[in-house]
């Protein structure tokens, strides 16, 4: 006997009995950024492998190790699974003209795609979601975007997270940065692993963000960038740290908090927690305005920020457990043969009365329908049998709380199931 098929490791099934979390968590999402005048953008999963290599830069560990790319057999076009959005906004901006008419505010949610090792929380087929605000150039964005984030933590009832900011600065100054820092590091060149190494004249900002220990001390002596700040940059940093203490948000200034990216420059930020143990990061964010030139546009600021949700539903469910699986309002029970179709009817009934409706299906007697009725988390069972049938009415069963049984006629039914729905459900006084 063959073996039965197994999903890609690290590519999960989200089974019924949490989606429901996830639908709670999307539309959290979804009323929240509309909420900011934010609109959704939705673009394909398949890219042309050139926008990512050109956005992210060939030497980076998504482009080198975790981009799931491949030739298309048809036409020789190189393509790659998204392992981000922010490139596939910002194209699809630029293809559609969306920024003729103004700056635009932008938010995409859906999964993303990189070959590295599971692990809680990370996965090789994950899911994000993000806003992008195009065309804004001031630290005010910077802040309302900080302030987004930390409403939806409210809003989700997280345990505390913490905000640390930093600023990348302009080009000019990082350069200024990078030529230290890479005279620094030649200094201790027996100190460097191998990433750091094949890392040091391509991409040397990444070396901040190693977690080997055994050069965390010589990262830690390495220049700042903030000593490297031009005045404009200084400015708008210290704008945005105005900004979030007028709105009571607290931050850390945290200045090994870099992008490894040439696009990025002045704000970056991330919220960060120890409950999910190694992977702390649950939103990362800031300005990218080298970005949409980089990608064939006139130069535009913009700034943005993407956040991985099963980080957010393990933290959620670390705070306050699993959510209860949503139950239907009615169970309707019946006994079939020739009253199946007068028991659809009174099921049309109950839905065009708003009530979520569990039809029976498959046959069996009363006594197996009652116990699936009670096993469902149904409020009430509705039971329609032969002597209910030649009536045209319905029994009427209260399965929770208080509430006598009760013969209903089918025109009534809809009016009495909402009135006992809306009479269990109030609080006992």
């Amino acid at each position: 006997m063959s073996q039965a098929f197994q999903a890609v490791r690290g590519m999960n099934d989200i089974l019924p009995d949490v989606s429901h979390e996830w639908e709670f968590l999307e539309d959290t999402l979804r009323d929240w950024l509309a909420s900011y005048g934010y609109r959704q953008l939705r673009t394909p999963l398949l890219e042309p492998t050139a926008l990512f290599t050109r956005s992210i830069g060939e030497v980076t560990d998504i482009v080198e190790k975790e981009m799931y790319s491949f030739e298309d057999s048809l036409n020789g076009e190189k393509l790659t699974l998204r392992p981000e959005a922010t490139a596939s906004s910002v194209r699809a901006a630029l293809q559609h003209n969306l920024l003729y008419p103004g700056p635009q505010r932008l938010w995409y949610i859906g999964p993303m795609f990189r070959h590295e090792r599971p692990q809680k929380g990370r996965y090789r087929q994950f899911h994000q979601c993000g806003a992008e605000a195009l065309g804004f150039p001031g630290p005010d964005i910077d802040a309302e975007l900080i302030m987004m984030t930390a409403r939806l933590w409210k809003r989700l009832a997280l345990p505390p997270v913490e905000l640390q900011i930093n600023s990348l600065g302009s080009p000019e100054a990082r350069l200024r940065h990078r030529a230290r820092l890479i005279a620094h590091l030649e200094a201790h060149a027996d100190l460097l692993d191998e990433d750091a190494r094949r890392r040091l004249h391509t991409n040397p900002l990444r070396i901040l963000d190693s977690k080997n220990p055994g050069m965390q001390a010589l990262i830690e002596a390495a220049p700042q960038l903030a000593d490297d700040l031009d005045d404009a940059s200084r400015h708008h940093f210290e704008t945005l740290q105005s900004l979030l203490g007028h709105a009571g948000i607290p931050f850390r200034v945290n200045p090994r908090l870099v992008r490894g990216l040439d696009y990025y420059n002045a704000t970056v930020f991330e919220w960060v927690t120890d409950a999910l143990g190694a992977q702390g990061t649950i939103c990362a964010g800031g300005r990218y305005d080298g970005l949409i030139p980089q990608l064939g546009g006139k130069p535009t600021p913009a700034a943005g920020f993407g956040m991985g949700l099963e980080r957010l539903l393990l933290l959620r469910q670390e705070a306050h457990g699993a959510l209860p699986a949503p139950a239907p309002d009615v169970y309707l029970a019946h006994s079939g043969g020739a009253l199946t179709a007068f028991a659809l009817q009174a099921a049309e009934v109950l839905r065009d009365a708003g009530c979520r409706t569990l039809f029976h299906a498959g046959g069996g007697s009363f006594k197996s329908q009652l116990k699936r009725a009670d096993g469902s988390g149904a409020a009430m069972c509705v039971i329609i049998g032969e002597d209910e049938a030649a009536k045209g009415c319905v029994t009427l069963k209260p399965l929770r709380g208080q509430g006598a049984q009760q013969e209903v006629a089918l025109a009534a039914l809809g009016a009495q199931a909402s009135a006992l729905r809306a009479a269990l459900a109030a609080p006992a006084v």
